[in-house]
Protein backbone atom coordinates (compact mmCIF):
# COMPACT_ATOMS: atom_id res chain seq x y z
CA UNK A 1 0.00 0.00 0.00
CA UNK A 2 1.56 3.46 -0.76
CA UNK A 3 0.12 6.44 1.30
CA UNK A 4 0.77 10.05 0.23
CA UNK A 5 -0.25 13.07 2.02
CA UNK A 6 -0.41 15.91 -0.40
CA UNK A 7 -0.33 19.47 0.68
CA UNK A 8 -2.14 18.32 3.53
CA UNK A 9 -2.50 21.49 6.76
CA UNK A 10 -4.85 21.75 9.60
CA UNK A 11 -5.91 24.36 11.12
CA UNK A 12 -8.34 23.96 14.53
CA UNK A 13 -9.92 28.00 15.27
CA UNK A 14 -7.03 30.40 14.83
CA UNK A 15 -4.02 27.75 15.33
CA UNK A 16 -2.51 25.93 12.54
CA UNK A 17 -1.71 22.85 14.18
CA UNK A 18 0.01 21.20 11.04
CA UNK A 19 1.46 23.85 7.83
CA UNK A 20 1.15 22.39 4.21
CA UNK A 21 3.16 19.33 3.78
CA UNK A 22 3.82 16.40 1.09
CA UNK A 23 4.73 13.29 2.78
CA UNK A 24 5.05 9.47 0.90
CA UNK A 25 6.30 6.67 3.35
CA UNK A 26 8.00 3.95 1.75
CA UNK A 27 5.55 1.38 1.42
CA UNK A 28 6.61 -1.70 3.71
CA UNK A 29 8.68 0.09 5.46
CA UNK A 30 8.96 2.41 8.76
CA UNK A 31 8.35 5.73 8.88
CA UNK A 32 9.21 7.43 12.34
CA UNK A 33 7.65 10.59 13.02
CA UNK A 34 10.58 12.41 15.41
CA UNK A 35 9.52 15.61 17.32
CA UNK A 36 8.38 17.11 20.65
CA UNK A 37 5.10 17.32 22.42
CA UNK A 38 3.10 19.21 20.03
CA UNK A 39 4.77 19.38 17.24
CA UNK A 40 2.11 17.28 14.96
CA UNK A 41 2.81 13.90 15.20
CA UNK A 42 -0.55 12.94 16.83
CA UNK A 43 -2.44 15.41 14.13
CA UNK A 44 -0.90 13.83 11.25
CA UNK A 45 -1.44 10.75 12.26
CA UNK A 46 -4.75 10.76 12.75
CA UNK A 47 -5.41 12.20 9.05
CA UNK A 48 -3.47 9.38 7.86
CA UNK A 49 -6.19 7.07 9.68
CA UNK A 50 -9.19 8.96 8.63
CA UNK A 51 -9.74 9.85 12.62
CA UNK A 52 -9.41 13.66 11.36
CA UNK A 53 -9.86 15.36 8.29
CA UNK A 54 -7.06 17.90 6.90
CA UNK A 55 -8.33 21.50 6.77
CA UNK A 56 -6.75 21.61 2.95
CA UNK A 57 -4.75 19.47 1.04
CA UNK A 58 -5.42 15.00 0.00
CA UNK A 59 -4.67 12.01 1.00
CA UNK A 60 -4.29 9.49 -1.08
CA UNK A 61 -3.93 5.57 -1.14
CA UNK A 62 -2.49 3.64 -3.87
CA UNK A 63 -3.07 6.83 -6.36
CA UNK A 64 -6.77 7.34 -4.90
CA UNK A 65 -8.26 10.30 -3.14
CA UNK A 66 -9.45 9.26 0.27
CA UNK A 67 -9.75 12.77 2.18
CA UNK A 68 -12.81 12.62 4.30
CA UNK A 69 -13.35 8.65 4.08
CA UNK A 70 -13.63 7.66 7.73
CA UNK A 71 -11.59 5.23 9.84
CA UNK A 72 -13.97 2.18 9.93
CA UNK A 73 -13.74 2.01 6.05
CA UNK A 74 -10.00 2.07 5.87
CA UNK A 75 -7.78 -1.01 6.59
CA UNK A 76 -5.83 0.51 9.50
CA UNK A 77 -4.07 -0.65 12.45
CA UNK A 78 -3.67 1.67 15.69
CA UNK A 79 -1.57 1.29 18.72
CA UNK A 80 -1.81 4.37 22.01
CA UNK A 81 0.34 5.32 24.27
CA UNK A 82 -2.83 3.87 26.73
CA UNK A 83 -3.14 0.15 26.98
CA UNK A 84 -6.48 -0.52 24.74
CA UNK A 85 -7.49 -3.80 25.28
CA UNK A 86 -11.06 -5.30 25.96
CA UNK A 87 -11.50 -5.62 29.05
CA UNK A 88 -13.62 -8.15 29.14
CA UNK A 89 -12.04 -10.33 27.02
CA UNK A 90 -9.02 -12.85 27.85
CA UNK A 91 -5.75 -11.75 26.63
CA UNK A 92 -6.73 -14.64 23.78
CA UNK A 93 -9.94 -13.10 22.71
CA UNK A 94 -8.52 -9.75 22.42
CA UNK A 95 -5.93 -10.65 20.25
CA UNK A 96 -7.73 -13.05 18.02
CA UNK A 97 -10.87 -10.44 17.86
CA UNK A 98 -9.86 -9.29 14.43
CA UNK A 99 -8.84 -12.24 12.91
CA UNK A 100 -12.53 -13.31 13.72
CA UNK A 101 -13.96 -10.47 12.30
CA UNK A 102 -12.25 -11.39 8.96
CA UNK A 103 -13.42 -15.13 9.31
CA UNK A 104 -10.04 -15.90 9.47
CA UNK A 105 -9.22 -20.14 9.71
CA UNK A 106 -6.82 -21.56 12.52
CA UNK A 107 -7.49 -18.60 14.84
CA UNK A 108 -6.11 -20.38 18.01
CA UNK A 109 -2.63 -21.55 16.40
CA UNK A 110 -2.55 -17.63 14.79
CA UNK A 111 -2.94 -16.14 17.99
CA UNK A 112 -0.44 -18.50 20.48
CA UNK A 113 2.34 -17.42 17.64
CA UNK A 114 1.67 -13.96 17.84
CA UNK A 115 2.15 -14.47 21.32
CA UNK A 116 5.12 -16.30 21.49
CA UNK A 117 6.45 -13.77 19.48
CA UNK A 118 5.58 -10.99 21.91
CA UNK A 119 6.23 -13.40 24.66
CA UNK A 120 2.94 -13.34 26.16
CA UNK A 121 2.05 -16.64 25.71
CA UNK A 122 2.09 -17.79 29.31
CA UNK A 123 -1.12 -14.86 29.80
CA UNK A 124 -3.29 -16.06 27.05
CA UNK A 125 -6.65 -17.25 29.72
CA UNK A 126 -6.07 -14.08 31.48
CA UNK A 127 -7.88 -10.67 31.54
CA UNK A 128 -6.17 -7.07 30.33
CA UNK A 129 -6.43 -6.04 34.20
CA UNK A 130 -4.85 -8.54 35.53
CA UNK A 131 -1.33 -7.75 33.81
CA UNK A 132 1.30 -5.27 34.09
CA UNK A 133 1.21 -2.10 31.75
CA UNK A 134 4.34 -3.33 29.59
CA UNK A 135 2.44 -6.80 29.11
CA UNK A 136 -1.12 -4.96 28.73
CA UNK A 137 0.46 -3.28 25.61
CA UNK A 138 1.84 -6.27 24.69
CA UNK A 139 -1.19 -7.38 24.07
CA UNK A 140 -2.45 -4.39 22.16
CA UNK A 141 0.35 -4.50 19.49
CA UNK A 142 -0.14 -8.41 18.95
CA UNK A 143 -3.84 -7.61 18.56
CA UNK A 144 -2.40 -4.81 15.83
CA UNK A 145 -0.80 -7.36 14.08
CA UNK A 146 -3.20 -9.97 13.83
CA UNK A 147 -5.16 -7.47 12.11
CA UNK A 148 -2.62 -7.82 9.35
CA UNK A 149 -3.76 -4.24 7.71
CA UNK A 150 -1.24 -2.61 5.57
CA UNK A 151 -0.89 0.36 7.25
CA UNK A 152 -0.09 0.36 11.12
CA UNK A 153 -0.15 3.64 12.93
CA UNK A 154 1.73 3.48 16.71
CA UNK A 155 1.12 7.02 18.74
CA UNK A 156 4.31 6.70 20.98
CA UNK A 157 3.24 2.91 22.23
CA UNK A 158 6.31 2.97 24.65
CA UNK A 159 5.68 5.80 26.99
CA UNK A 160 4.05 4.74 29.41
CA UNK A 161 6.39 2.37 30.56
CA UNK A 162 9.61 2.07 32.45
CA UNK A 163 12.82 1.99 30.93
CA UNK A 164 13.82 -1.42 30.75
CA UNK A 165 10.62 -2.42 28.92
CA UNK A 166 11.21 0.15 26.83
CA UNK A 167 14.40 -1.20 25.76
CA UNK A 168 13.01 -4.92 25.58
CA UNK A 169 10.29 -3.85 23.34
CA UNK A 170 12.27 -1.73 21.35
CA UNK A 171 14.09 -4.42 20.23
CA UNK A 172 11.13 -6.68 19.75
CA UNK A 173 9.11 -4.27 17.64
CA UNK A 174 12.03 -4.15 14.90
CA UNK A 175 12.46 -7.59 14.64
CA UNK A 176 8.98 -7.55 14.39
CA UNK A 177 8.56 -4.78 11.84
CA UNK A 178 11.41 -6.08 9.59
CA UNK A 179 9.47 -9.28 9.28
CA UNK A 180 5.91 -8.19 8.66
CA UNK A 181 4.81 -5.86 4.93
CA UNK A 182 2.87 -3.23 6.42
CA UNK A 183 3.69 0.21 6.32
CA UNK A 184 4.59 1.35 9.82
CA UNK A 185 3.99 4.82 10.76
CA UNK A 186 5.84 5.31 14.33
CA UNK A 187 5.85 8.47 16.25
CA UNK A 188 8.35 9.17 18.86
CA UNK A 189 10.15 12.17 20.75
CA UNK A 190 13.27 10.25 21.65
CA UNK A 191 15.93 10.67 18.72
CA UNK A 192 17.84 6.94 20.29
CA UNK A 193 14.42 5.46 19.24
CA UNK A 194 14.78 6.88 15.64
CA UNK A 195 17.98 5.08 15.23
CA UNK A 196 17.19 2.28 16.26
CA UNK A 197 14.26 1.85 14.58
CA UNK A 198 15.97 2.59 10.98
CA UNK A 199 13.72 2.87 8.34
CA UNK A 200 12.89 6.40 7.19
CA UNK A 201 12.45 9.49 9.29
CA UNK A 202 10.35 12.72 9.35
CA UNK A 203 11.36 15.16 11.74
CA UNK A 204 8.29 17.58 12.67
CA UNK A 205 8.71 21.11 14.93
CA UNK A 206 5.51 23.10 15.75
CA UNK A 207 3.43 21.55 13.20
CA UNK A 208 6.40 21.80 10.49
CA UNK A 209 7.86 18.86 8.05
CA UNK A 210 11.60 20.17 8.47
CA UNK A 211 12.88 17.10 6.81
CA UNK A 212 12.22 13.45 5.57
CA UNK A 213 14.68 10.63 4.48
CA UNK A 214 16.67 7.83 5.55
CA UNK A 215 17.41 7.70 9.44
CA UNK A 216 20.54 7.62 9.21
CA UNK A 217 21.14 10.05 6.45
CA UNK A 218 18.78 12.62 8.40
CA UNK A 219 20.63 12.29 11.21
CA UNK A 220 24.19 12.39 9.98
CA UNK A 221 23.23 15.14 7.65
CA UNK A 222 20.51 17.48 9.77
CA UNK A 223 19.51 20.54 7.02
CA UNK A 224 19.14 22.67 9.72
CA UNK A 225 19.77 23.55 13.12
CA UNK A 226 15.98 23.06 13.97
CA UNK A 227 16.41 19.31 12.49
CA UNK A 228 19.83 18.82 14.34
CA UNK A 229 17.79 19.75 17.67
CA UNK A 230 15.38 17.57 17.20
CA UNK A 231 17.04 14.81 16.46
CA UNK A 232 20.11 14.59 18.86
CA UNK A 233 19.94 12.91 22.46
CA UNK A 234 22.11 14.76 24.48
CA UNK A 235 21.29 17.75 22.83
CA UNK A 236 23.44 19.13 20.26
CA UNK A 237 26.54 21.54 21.88
CA UNK A 238 25.81 25.17 20.17
CA UNK A 239 28.76 27.68 19.55
CA UNK A 240 28.72 30.83 18.14
CA UNK A 241 31.44 31.17 15.99
CA UNK A 242 33.02 33.52 13.59
CA UNK A 243 34.83 32.90 10.05
CA UNK A 244 38.21 33.28 11.14
CA UNK A 245 42.08 33.11 9.30
CA UNK A 246 42.23 29.00 8.74
CA UNK A 247 38.84 28.11 9.71
CA UNK A 248 36.42 29.41 12.56
CA UNK A 249 36.34 31.12 16.04
CA UNK A 250 34.80 29.76 18.62
CA UNK A 251 33.23 32.31 21.23
CA UNK A 252 34.87 31.92 23.84
CA UNK A 253 37.21 28.89 22.64
CA UNK A 254 40.16 28.05 20.25
CA UNK A 255 39.85 28.49 16.04
CA UNK A 256 39.05 25.16 14.27
CA UNK A 257 40.19 24.27 11.13
CA UNK A 258 36.90 23.89 9.53
CA UNK A 259 37.02 24.67 5.37
CA UNK A 260 34.51 27.37 4.60
CA UNK A 261 32.25 26.65 1.43
CA UNK A 262 31.46 28.93 -1.03
CA UNK A 263 28.72 31.30 0.01
CA UNK A 264 27.32 34.56 0.05
CA UNK A 265 29.54 36.89 3.17
CA UNK A 266 26.18 37.58 4.71
CA UNK A 267 25.59 33.96 5.53
CA UNK A 268 29.13 33.62 6.63
CA UNK A 269 28.87 37.01 8.86
CA UNK A 270 27.37 34.90 12.21
CA UNK A 271 28.05 31.35 12.35
CA UNK A 272 27.36 28.10 14.66
CA UNK A 273 29.51 25.04 15.48
CA UNK A 274 27.97 21.82 16.10
CA UNK A 275 29.53 19.19 18.37
CA UNK A 276 27.59 16.25 19.17
CA UNK A 277 28.16 14.97 22.71
CA UNK A 278 30.04 11.70 21.70
CA UNK A 279 32.19 13.50 19.36
CA UNK A 280 34.13 15.20 22.55
CA UNK A 281 36.54 13.06 24.33
CA UNK A 282 38.52 13.62 27.64
CA UNK A 283 41.73 12.18 26.26
CA UNK A 284 43.76 14.11 23.65
CA UNK A 285 44.72 12.66 20.13
CA UNK A 286 46.76 14.83 17.80
CA UNK A 287 45.62 17.70 15.70
CA UNK A 288 42.73 17.99 18.41
CA UNK A 289 41.13 20.99 19.68
CA UNK A 290 41.40 21.90 23.07
CA UNK A 291 38.83 23.40 25.64
CA UNK A 292 39.81 23.78 29.31
CA UNK A 293 36.86 23.76 31.97
CA UNK A 294 35.80 22.71 34.79
CA UNK A 295 33.23 19.37 35.65
CA UNK A 296 29.40 21.15 37.02
CA UNK A 297 27.80 17.42 36.85
CA UNK A 298 28.62 14.34 36.33
CA UNK A 299 25.06 11.51 35.75
CA UNK A 300 25.23 7.97 34.96
CA UNK A 301 22.33 6.94 32.27
CA UNK A 302 22.39 3.79 31.31
CA UNK A 303 25.42 2.72 29.68
CA UNK A 304 26.71 6.28 28.82
CA UNK A 305 28.31 8.64 31.80
CA UNK A 306 27.31 12.55 30.72
CA UNK A 307 29.78 14.97 31.93
CA UNK A 308 28.53 18.58 31.74
CA UNK A 309 31.83 20.60 31.66
CA UNK A 310 31.60 24.98 32.25
CA UNK A 311 34.06 25.84 29.57
CA UNK A 312 35.03 29.54 28.01
CA UNK A 313 32.77 28.12 24.69
CA UNK A 314 29.87 27.77 27.16
CA UNK A 315 28.59 24.66 28.99
CA UNK A 316 29.00 21.53 27.07
CA UNK A 317 27.69 17.93 27.56
CA UNK A 318 29.99 15.05 26.99
CA UNK A 319 28.73 11.41 26.33
CA UNK A 320 31.33 8.95 27.71
CA UNK A 321 30.52 5.49 26.60
CA UNK A 322 30.68 3.47 29.99
CA UNK A 323 30.55 4.04 33.65
CA UNK A 324 33.00 7.00 35.08
CA UNK A 325 32.99 9.05 38.20
CA UNK A 326 34.22 13.04 38.33
CA UNK A 327 34.66 15.21 40.90
CA UNK A 328 32.22 18.47 41.18
CA UNK A 329 34.36 21.39 40.21
CA UNK A 330 37.66 19.66 39.05
CA UNK A 331 39.35 20.62 35.91
CA UNK A 332 38.71 18.85 32.35
CA UNK A 333 40.11 19.48 29.12
CA UNK A 334 37.74 18.47 25.95
CA UNK A 335 39.24 17.24 22.76
CA UNK A 336 37.88 17.77 19.61
CA UNK A 337 38.61 16.66 16.45
CA UNK A 338 37.95 19.73 14.26
CA UNK A 339 36.36 17.37 11.29
CA UNK A 340 33.64 16.30 13.75
CA UNK A 341 31.69 19.06 14.15
CA UNK A 342 28.59 20.56 12.05
CA UNK A 343 28.69 24.26 10.82
CA UNK A 344 25.86 26.29 10.13
CA UNK A 345 24.96 29.55 8.63
CA UNK A 346 23.40 32.90 9.60
CA UNK A 347 20.06 31.82 8.53
CA UNK A 348 20.27 28.28 10.68
CA UNK A 349 20.99 26.10 7.16
CA UNK A 350 23.65 23.24 7.27
CA UNK A 351 26.88 24.65 5.53
CA UNK A 352 29.39 21.66 6.76
CA UNK A 353 28.65 17.94 8.42
CA UNK A 354 31.35 15.62 9.66
CA UNK A 355 32.60 12.92 6.78
CA UNK A 356 31.02 9.79 7.16
CA UNK A 357 32.97 6.80 7.70
CA UNK A 358 33.19 4.64 4.24
CA UNK A 359 32.07 8.09 2.47
CA UNK A 360 33.86 10.47 0.19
Amino acid sequence: MQLALDQVSKKVGPEQWLHAMSLAPRSGEVTVLLGATQAGKTSLMRIMAGLDVPTQGRVLVDGADVTGVGVRERNVAMVYQQFINYPSLKVADNIASPLRLRGEKNVDATVRSLAERLHIEMFLDRYPAELSGGQQQRVALARALAKGAPLMLLDEPLVNLDYKLREELREELTQLFAAGDSTVIYATTEPGEALLLGGYTAVLDKGELLQYGPTAEVFHSPRSLRVARAFSDPPMNLIAALPAAGGVQLAGGPTLAVALPDAPAQSLASLTVGIRGSSLRVSARAGDAMLPGKVELAEISGSDTYVHVATGAGELVVQLTGVHYFELGAPLTLYLDAAQVYLFDAAGSLLVAPLRKGRR
